[in-house]
């Protein structure tokens, strides 16, 4: 049996995204030795799998080939706090009028959506 471990995030400033992804997701950086190119970021209350930071040049490709769905109970409140973390809406005109989703980029671009879980 396998599970997912880590999902990596390839990203140019390895701070900033720490410190956005870290308030985002109310993940922690793994205790142990620092890297000025990786950080990984792992859930606090030490359910669910890791967000791992890789500095790397890497463009943004959009659509991204791979995006985080990130469920919240109260997806207006999210939205709004992860906005005041340094997220922007992505609006997209092929999103469907009911859609239970929100897409939005971090600070780099990276796109996630916000499910409403309710």
């Amino acid at each position: 049996m396998i599970r997912v471990g880590s999902v990596v995030l390839r990203v140019d400033d390895l701070p900033r995204q720490t410190e956005f992804w870290s308030a985002a997701l109310d993940y922690v950086p793994r205790e142990g030795p620092s890297d000025d190119d990786f950080v990984l970021l792992r859930p606090r209350g030490g359910v669910g799998p890791n967000l791992s930071l890789d500095r790397h040049d890497s463009a943004v490709h959009l659509p991204p080939r791979i995006h985080l769905d990130l469920y919240a109970d109260d997806q207006a409140a999210e939205v709004k706090r992860l906005q005041a973390l340094g997220a922007t809406e992505v609006h997209w005109d092929k999103r469907p009028p009911d859609a239970d989703y929100i897409i939005l980029a971090d600070p780099e671009g990276n796109r996630f959506c916000v499910v409403d879980a309710s």
